[in-house]
């Protein structure tokens, strides 16, 4: 069971649920909180993916009693946290854009749940009905793989996510059979042929020899494929590793005092580094790695400070608050359909020339790597955080 520790997440989510008032003594200021969370996806075998959400479970407040998140009411980052910390046009960005989500198995809620959410926060209905919302299964029809309640809690995820960053967008779900790379890439496959504009992938593989058996699903001009890069800490995932995709890296984000309002240091749990297997694109050009370089770009992944979704298929049901990785891939998708792009763009290369659109993460390290900028946050670009996080669409 992983910990993970943010102060001022911690005061924040205390707060938002009644056991701590703003104006609390300086001793719960200088409590170091504990929080708790798990996977909800178990771990895979080879040529099969893990998704990659991870829920907060509880967290000690300032006199060391646990807490958990009040299932009745959302109790992480909200969409115009998510707007605000990224300085994104939701509100005129996304009409005739398709976000697809490629998943393995069904979530039965997932039309409901969402709804919920979008009702929750203001935001336009997405349904079937109204034809914003779509579900079809790997092969583009409407008999579903089986039900499995981790991957409907990815999948509530991924929809939040699209809906908080991009809510004039369409949603396309795409369910897969298996959570194998032959079923996901299938899918993927079938996500492009139904007119998505940007797919989000939220699940991942170790790196093997067999890999680039999977590229082809993965490779697709005029669509932006999004991948995130783990929840591990350093160490290379596919399809993330595949330098027609973007992979989208991980950051803490929290309130702050300076001007943007919010600050950003690299997640411990991100997944980076060099890839085994996969040659380097021609619009990479870090020295530390003959290969592929992981990651592209990054955005919110820390459960600490984490996201509200609602997702009500299996375990506790309600309002829960997830990390990892699988936010940080659909938020970086959305924010493609935002722009308008994707028919225009050649993978991550167009991030790679627009530098100075992004903010810039220079703290936090995923592990050991000898102190280089495969594993460590530092100015400019690094394996974790790659080039930075949204600020505005213009680097997209």
């Amino acid at each position: 069971m992983r910990r993970f520790f943010s102060t001022a997440f911690c005061l924040a989510f205390l707060i938002s649920f009644g056991l701590l008032s703003a104006s609390a003594p300086v001793l719960a200021q200088q409590h170091t909180p504990v929080f708790r969370s798990h996977r909800v996806c178990s771990a895979t075998v080879l040529n099969f993916a893990q998704c990659f959400a991870i829920q907060l479970d509880s967290m000690t407040n300032a006199t060391n009693q646990e807490v958990t998140p009040n299932a009745s009411a959302p109790g992480g980052l909200n969409p115009s946290d998510l707007q605000s910390a990224y300085n994104l046009p939701t509100s005129t960005g996304g009409n005739g854009q398709t976000v697809a989500i490629v998943d393995a198995y069904n979530d039965p809620n997932a039309e409901t749940d969402l709804a919920v959410y979008r009702a929750q926060f203001g935001l336009p209905a997405c349904t079937a009905a109204n034809g914003c919302f779509k579900k079809v299964n790997q092969n583009g029809g409407t008999s579903y793989p089986s039900s499995n309640t981790g991957w409907a809690e990815e999948i509530s995820l991924d929809l939040d996510m699209v809906s908080a960053i991009c809510p004039n967008c369409h949603i396309l779900l795409v369910e897969s059979s298996s959570a194998s790379f032959t079923s996901l890439g299938t899918a993927v496959n079938t996500a492009v042929s139904l007119g998505a504009n940007t797919v989000s992938n939220s699940y991942g593989g170790s790196e093997s020899s067999s890999e680039n058996s999977y590229s082809s699903y993965y490779n697709h001009a005029g669509v932006v494929i999004t991948a995130s890069s783990g929840d591990d800490g350093y160490g290379v995932e596919v399809p993330a590793a595949y330098k027609t995709v973007v992979a989208v890296g991980g950051t803490s984000l929290s309130k702050s005092s300076t001007t943007r309002g919010w600050t950003e240091t690299a997640w411990s749990g991100a997944g980076s580094g060099c890839s085994a297997y996969i040659t380097k694109p021609t619009w990479q050009t870090d020295t530390g790695c003959t290969r592929r370089t992981v990651a592209d770009v990054s955005a919110i992944a820390d459960p600490n400070t984490g996201v509200s979704v609602y997702d009500t298929y299996g375990g506790v049901g309600g309002w829960l608050v997830f990390g990892g990785t699988s936010v940080s891939s659909p938020i970086i998708a959305s924010v493609y359909a935002l722009a308008g792009n994707a028919s225009s763009v050649n993978a991550a290369s167009s991030l790679y020339s627009h530098t100075g659109n992004l903010y810039d993460v220079t703290s936090g390290s995923n592990g050991s790597c000898g102190g280089s900028y495969l594993c460590t946050a530092k100015s400019g670009y690094d394996g974790p955080t790659g080039l930075g996080t949204p600020n505005g669409t213009a680097a997209f």
